[in-house]
């Protein structure tokens, strides 16, 4: 992380740019999606009055038969920034990977991006499949509570547990094919492959990479809690600093702990390369880090 801050650049450089491509495709499918909305002279006068109940009923008839154009927008938009990503990331985690394996291992031979390309597909597939399994657990805890007898607790206990089981299984399947990335590259392996090399590593290595999650978890958990103390300050003023400030204040707050982020999760990537083989040299950096201590 310190030895090659220019990886933490690589990082933070194909990722912001996704998010930026993702809010600018959002602001404009929200723009071009409201455009298309028509409003008549009557529902604009309602909206003029000022009056919550008036401009509610206004609002309902201006949405009202739209959701077909906004659920196909919605579709539409997730499928482009699927395919974005799935690109993007298999790009940007080759740069970043080669870099570590040639630091590590020195360099190796030809990286077979379509290995990337199909283990990202898969991290893809499993962001939309926990999507799907949210609304079955709305679905399932809605079930559990029948009109003629309702019982609130029951939905959201039902909800919650549903979603924290889902959201684990779709963590733990990202950081499975994470893993797995770095063989292809490493090994220029195929995607099953890749995929069996990562479950040996699991079964051979299992304390360290245990160890590698705990520490960089317990590190980015450090960082939250002084990114949430650091963004009270411009909250604490916004009475009497302009809202801009604030908002500006908030935004630098929030840039600098995804940094923060990107920089860990490069020397968490760091350490799953070093595992697979520990170089019988080790690199001048360490050992000078080593002669220090």
């Amino acid at each position: 992380m310190f030895r090659l801050p220019l990886l933490g650049l690589a990082e933070i450089a194909w990722r912001w740019s996704f998010g930026l491509a993702t809010a600018a495709g959002l602001l404009f499918s929200i723009r071009e999606y409201l455009a298309s909305l028509p409003v008549t002279a009557g529902e604009m006068l309602l909206l003029r009055t000022r009056q919550p109940v008036l401009i509610l009923q206004a609002l309902a008839r201006i949405f009202q038969g739209s959701a077909p154009r906004a659920t196909t927008a919605l579709v539409v938009l997730m499928l482009a920034l699927s395919l974005a990503w799935i690109v993007l990331a298999s790009l940007g985690r080759t740069a970043t990977l080669k870099t570590l394996v040639e630091h590590f291992h020195g360099s190796r031979g030809r990286v077979p991006l379509t290995s990337l390309l199909a283990l990202n597909s898969l991290r893809a597939a499993t962001f939309l499949a926990a999507i799907v399994g949210v609304v079955g657990a709305i679905l399932a805890a809605r079930a559990a509570s029948p009109p003629d007898d309702p019982s609130p607790g029951s939905v959201l206990l039902i909800f919650w547990m549903l979603t924290m089981l889902v959201g684990l299984a779709c963590l733990l399947l990202n950081w499975y094919l994470s893993l797995a990335a770095i063989f292809v590259v490493n090994d220029g392996a195929s995607t099953f492959e890749a995929l069996a090399a990562a479950t040996d590593l699991c079964r051979s290595r299992p304390g360290s990479l245990v160890a590698a999650v705990i520490w960089f978890g317990v590190a980015h958990t450090g960082m939250f809690v002084v990114a949430s103390s650091t963004a009270a300050l411009p909250l604490g003023f916004a009475a009497v600093l302009p809202g801009s400030m604030v908002f500006g204040g908030l935004l630098l707050v929030t840039m600098l702990y995804l940094a923060a982020v990107d920089f860990l999760y490069v020397g968490r990537l760091a350490a799953y390369v070093f595992m697979i083989k520990p170089p019988s040299v080790i690199p001048s950096d360490i050992q000078t880090l080593r002669t220090e201590n």
